[in-house]
């Protein structure tokens, strides 16, 4: 597998140019919503939600963004008892398990009719999605205690799609992730700032600060109902199991919502510019099974 999202000459030629000299403007700009699913601990198990952590990350360019959120809101008010003052937040387990605002989805018809928007909506909208998975059974065989942070790793792979995608189109953008609040949030955000200072693998500290406009993660609280960051939600673990079936590491299981939804999902992974693939560019397993 390759490490970088286009090739590394092309990333640092580009790379080279000033950022204050690109596009800027709210309609060239673009942001990178990040969730993740499973956790950062090493266990020894097999179980998928212990033994895998997904990092999932969308990129919308502004404009598109705006009407994303706003057909997201249409849809709530649409189908779930909704007030401005609270809105629904759109949480997986809560729409998978109909609890919470989403009792309602207990009903088969309003279930089904739910599910058919949010599809159509996801499918129409404009995004670019990058999943990373971490074998962290695997990263600990292969690297013992010198094993690198799960969540750490997988944010510099993901970083490294995100940048090589703006420094090829010359345009930027910046990086927003849910609040955990505490010791995790601050963990977060001095990874987040080590890339951009020093880079990682590959790719050079001045391609993160020619893509990346802000040296600062973004943190919000799940409350705060940011459409981009319940998307990522959404899309996570049926992403992670899809990734996980293509290296023979998970079974299909029945047809769920989940398979559908990536029906929908598949055409939005991030793919080289020049030659389409997808491996490595939209979706990455690390360690790769031998």
């Amino acid at each position: 597998m390759r490490l970088v999202s286009l090739s590394t000459r092309a990333v640092l030629r580009m790379s080279d140019a000033n950022p204050s000299s690109r596009p800027s403007s709210f309609e060239d700009r673009y942001r990178l919503y990040l969730d993740e699913s499973g956790d950062h601990v090493f266990r020894e198990t097999q179980e998928l939600s212990h033994r895998f952590l997904a990092l999932l990350g969308c990129w919308f360019r502004n404009p598109d963004y705006v009407r994303f959120h706003q057909a997201l809101e249409a849809l709530k008010y649409n189908h779930l008892p909704h007030h401005p003052d609270e809105p629904v937040i759109l949480h997986r387990e809560d729409m998978v398990n109909a609890r919470r605002a989403f009792k309602i989805l207990r009903d088969e018809g309003k279930r089904k009719a739910f599910d058919a928007d949010l599809l159509q909506l996801i499918q129409q909208a404009q995004f670019k999605m990058v999943v990373v998975v971490i074998d962290k059974q695997a990263l600990k065989s292969a690297y013992g205690n010198a094993a690198a942070h799960p969540y750490h790793l997988a944010l510099g792979f993901l970083l490294q799609r995100y940048v090589g995608y703006l420094n090829h189109i010359n345009r930027v953008g910046d990086v927003m992730a849910e609040a955990r609040g505490g010791k995790e949030d601050r963990l977060l955000a001095e990874s987040y700032i080590r890339i951009y200072e020093g880079g990682v693998w590959m790719t050079r500290a001045n391609a993160f600060q020619a893509a990346l406009s802000s040296r600062q993660l973004k943190l919000k609280d799940k409350r705060a109902n940011i459409a981009g960051l319940q998307l990522a939600d959404m899309l996570a673990y049926p992403v992670k199991l899809w990734v996980l079936h293509q290296y023979g590491l998970a079974e299909p299981g029945p047809t769920t919502f989940g398979h559908r939804l990536m029906e929908v999902a598949r055409s939005k992974f991030n793919s080289h510019l020049y030659d389409g693939q997808v491996e490595g560019y939209g979706f990455v397993l690390f360690p790769k099974p031998l």
